[in-house]
C-alpha cells in the first residue's frame, strides 16, 4: 500500500488566506509594500489578491486607496461562527443571567492554540468598565478565560499546548511556568480562575470552563476594574460563575432552575 502524498494547499488561497490574517492582526491599515515585505509574496501577485477580495468586500482602503484594512464581509462571515455554534448558542441565556445578577462585562472565550478568542460578551452598564470586541484575541496564559480552560489539562499538555517563552502583557503577567502552573492548579482547587491585571492594568477576572465538550476548549469570565473588585466581591463574582456552571451541566438555561434548554436534560 502506498503512503498518502504529501498536502500541498492552493498557492493562490493559501496566499488570501495569509492577507486576512495579517490584516486582522494588525492594530492599523497596511501598504501594499509593507504585507509584500512581511508575507514574501511578489508585489503583482499581492495587487491581485488584494483587488480580488476588495471587490468581494472582504478588504476596504482608506481615501487614498493605498492601505488596507478588513472589511464588511470578514465581519459578516466571522458572526456566523458564534451565531451557529451550538455550545455558544446554549449559553446565551446564562450569559443574559450572568450580567443581569452583576452588572459587569461577561465574556464567553474559546481556546483556540495559545490564545482566547472571545465569541460573545455581554457589556456592563457602568461607565467604568473594559471595552472589548468579540474576535479580539488574548495570550490565554493573561486571562482568567485562558487559565480556567488550562486547568482542564495536565500540565505537561499545559506546557506543550502554549509556545514559551510567554508574553508578558503587564508588569504582572505570569511568564513563567512555575508561576502558570501555580495558577493552574490554584484554580483546580477552587473551580474557577482568576487573574488581576495580567492582561490589562487596571481590570481583574475571574472565570469558570464550560463543562461541554472534552477536553475542555470554552470559558466564562466576569471583567471587573480593580477598584470594584475587592476579596469579597471576588467570592460573590465566582460563586455566581459556579452556579452558571452548573446551569450548564445541567442543561437548565435560567440558572435559578425554572428553565430548561429545548430538548436538553431536566
Amino acid at each position: 500500500m502506498t503512503s498518502e502524498p504529501a498536502f500541498q494547499p492552493v498557492k493562490s488561497a493559501d496566499r488570501a488566506l495569509a492577507v486576512l490574517e495579517a490584516l486582522a492582526s494588525a492594530p492599523h491599515r497596511r501598504s501594499l509594500s509593507e504585507l509584500s515585505r512581511e508575507l514574501d509574496i511578489p508585489v503583482s501577485s499581492l495587487h491581485s489578491i488584494l483587488r480580488t477580495l476588495q471587490r468581494r468586500m472582504w478588504l476596504e482602503t482608506d481615501d487614498t486607496g493605498t492601505r488596507f484594512g478588513i472589511g464588511v464581509q470578514a465581519l459578516l462571515v466571522g458572526s456566523t461562527y458564534a451565531r451557529t455554534d451550538d455550545v455558544v448558542v446554549r449559553a446565551e441565556a446564562v450569559l443574559d443571567w450572568l450580567s443581569e445578577q452583576t452588572g459587569e462585562t461577561v465574556h464567553y472565550g474559546r481556546l483556540e492554540g495559545a490564545h482566547v478568542v472571545y465569541l460573545a460578551k455581554r457589556d456592563s452598564p457602568h461607565q467604568l468598565r473594559i471595552h472589548s470586541a468579540v474576535g479580539r484575541r488574548i495570550p490565554a496564559h493573561a486571562t482568567a478565560l485562558g487559565k480556567a480552560v488550562l486547568a482542564e489539562y495536565s500540565d505537561e499538555q499545559v506546557r506543550r499546548q502554549l509556545t514559551w517563552p510567554l508574553p508578558a502583557l503587564t508588569a504582572r503577567t505570569r511568564s513563567d511556568a512555575e508561576g502558570l502552573l501555580g495558577d493552574l492548579a490554584e484554580a483546580r482547587r477552587l473551580g474557577y480562575a482568576t487573574e488581576s491585571e495580567e492582561s490589562d492594568i487596571g481590570l481583574g477576572c475571574v472565570a469558570v470552563a464550560v463543562p461541554e465538550q472534552q477536553p475542555a476548549r470554552d470559558a466564562i469570565s466576569l471583567s471587573v476594574p480593580t477598584a470594584r473588585l475587592g476579596p469579597e466581591r471576588l467570592a460573590e463574582l465566582a460563586s455566581l460563575l459556579l452556579t452558571a456552571r452548573a446551569s450548564l451541566r445541567r442543561g437548565i438555561a435560567d440558572p435559578s432552575g425554572t428553565e430548561g434548554f429545548s430538548g436538553g436534560a431536566g
